[in-house]
């Protein structure tokens, strides 16, 4: 049967429209692109106040290690739920260093700004366990989950960093299976609506950016030195979506990649708003693709003051 002459003239007016649409959409998002954000640290970002109460200097990643381990905590606004996350934490890294004395470690919790008590909470198990174990970071404004971890990132002391979130859902001893994951990698030395929001994120995810990592969002990510400085060094996004960007990064430089199977329990006083949140991801997924493509980011790292 013939086709009417007008159809192939809609269908050609049709992929010109999209065509010029993706053509525009690549010119905002290069036009649009922001310059990596600073590195720098404000002057009060730069001591922690110890156990003891006095100003002490924080170290630098590009420092030589000496603990086996940092655990970095990005928390705003955590006063409730932060306690339960701590004791589960530190309950588990004290018992682990007693089998092992050899296992040294650190927790840092950033606090990003907070308007509530977080700083006082965290303050306690600085105080019980001492500021070589347990160190504050306050920042002078709110800089977003990625960029509260990248600071915590770039004033730890371990071989290993470990991004663990403030809510508690994923069980801490699971560590020990992200390890066995990371060890592996050598050479290298919620509600229905919800859910069906994840999966189209994840579905996006895989489109456009990672497509080796099916949960990008667990809050329980574990890495070496070194690919935490290359990959913190070179992050341009600081809110919800920097974990992807992360993981492109790692993607891009090459940096093996695995997912481990870990416990996870919901927690409630989630910071995201579920519609909007999910939204404004799905739009930053698309320019962390597009800005990478058109060249309006690089993959450059820089030096952290």
């Amino acid at each position: 049967m013939a086709l009417p002459p007008a159809l192939p003239a809609a269908a050609a007016a049709l992929v010109a429209l999209a065509a010029l649409l993706l053509v525009l959409i690549c010119i905002i998002a290069h036009v649009t692109a922001k310059n990596m954000p600073t590195l720098h640290r404000h002057e009060e970002e730069k001591y922690f106040i110890s156990a003891e109460g006095r100003k002490e200097s924080l170290p630098s990643i590009h420092d030589p290690p000496t603990k086996e381990l940092s655990v970095v905590v990005p928390s705003y606004n955590e006063e409730d739920r932060l306690p339960h996350m701590m004791d589960e934490a530190l309950d588990y890294l004290e018992k682990r260093q007693k089998r092992d004395p050899s296992f040294t470690y650190e927790v840092i919790v950033v606090n990003d700004g907070s308007k509530d008590q977080t700083t006082k909470v965290a303050m306690k198990y600085c105080k019980k366990y001492g500021s070589d174990k347990v160190r504050v970071l306050s920042l002078v404004k709110n800089r977003g989950k990625g960029g509260a971890v990248r600071m915590g990132v770039f004033s730890s002391r371990g071989k290993k960093i470990l991004m663990a979130d403030a809510d508690g859902a994923t069980e801490f001893a699971d560590i020990e299976k992200v390890e066995e994951g990371l060890k592996n990698l050598q050479p290298w030395p919620r509600s229905y609506f919800r859910t069906l929001l994840m999966y189209g994120f994840h579905f996006l995810v895989w489109f456009l950016c990672v497509k080796e990592i099916r949960d990008t969002q667990c809050g329980f990510k574990l890495l070496t030195r070194e690919a935490a400085l290359q990959t913190f060094s070179t992050l341009h996004i600081e809110r919800w979506a920097f974990d992807v960007e992360l993981l492109y990064i790692a993607q891009r430089l090459r940096i093996p990649i695995a997912e481990v199977a870990v416990n996870w329990t919901e927690i409630e006083g989630s910071k995201l708003v579920p519609f909007w949140s999910w939204l404004q991801m799905g739009r930053d997924l698309l320019f962390i693709r597009l800005r990478y493509m058109t060249g309006a980011w690089q993959l450059e790292t820089r030096k952290y003051n």
